[in-house]
């Protein structure tokens, strides 16, 4: 158990902390579901920058790491349809993409090939995330009632109605679909047992 697989264990910890302090609601919750999120989408990026900076890359690592991204990225849209921030079919894509891109590498393991991650796979997750946080801060701001310039800027940056959800959002849903569909085209042989 190196540094970079425990801070990928560690980010399992903060998804179960965010969905806690979610489904708490209210500001405190939000508040603390914003902070878990935040640090889970930060640890995404710190443990496989370690593992490549250290030369601590391990199988367990590979299994953990996109697991533990997919779940945090998931329990997130999954809560946010339930609140009514993000449409349905949105999420029901997301997770699908995730399921097919999983079944696909557990395929290319058994036939002795490694998909890694593609640059426009991060993009897709980068989005999410985003959008993801930016929801988090309108929950958490929505109704507190203050003059103060940091709190009224947060709720006009994050309105519902403004730019920032919309901006987002949709490039998450536009990148997932297509990053889902090249993991697919690029596979496709490997699938028909082609080669």
């Amino acid at each position: 158990m190196n540094l970079p697989n425990s801070i990928t264990l560690f980010r399992l910890v903060l998804t179960a902390v965010f969905c806690a302090a979610a489904s708490a609601e209210g500001v405190t919750g939000y508040s603390i579901a914003l902070g878990a999120f935040v640090l889970g989408a930060i640890s995404d990026w710190l443990d496989g920058y370690l593992a490549r900076k250290l030369n601590l890359v391990t199988s367990l690592g590979k299994l953990l790491d996109p697991l533990a991204d997919k779940i945090l990225v998931c329990s997130g849209f999954v809560y946010l349809s339930a609140k009514g921030l993000c449409p349905v079919w949105v999420t029901a894509l997301i997770i699908c993409r995730e399921f097919l891109v999983t079944g696909i590498r557990q395929i290319a393991v058994e036939k002795g090939r490694v998909i890694a991650a593609d640059g426009l796979g991060k993009w897709k997750t980068t989005f999410q995330l985003f959008f993801i946080i930016t929801a988090l801060v309108y929950l958490t701001f929505e109704s507190v009632e203050s003059t103060n310039l940091v709190v009224r800027f947060f709720q006009t940056l994050t309105d519902r109605e403004g730019w920032l959800f919309p901006i987002s959002l949709w490039p998450a849903v536009a990148l997932t679909g297509i990053s889902g569909w090249f993991y697919f085209w690029n596979a496709k042989d490997m699938l028909l047992d082609k080669e």
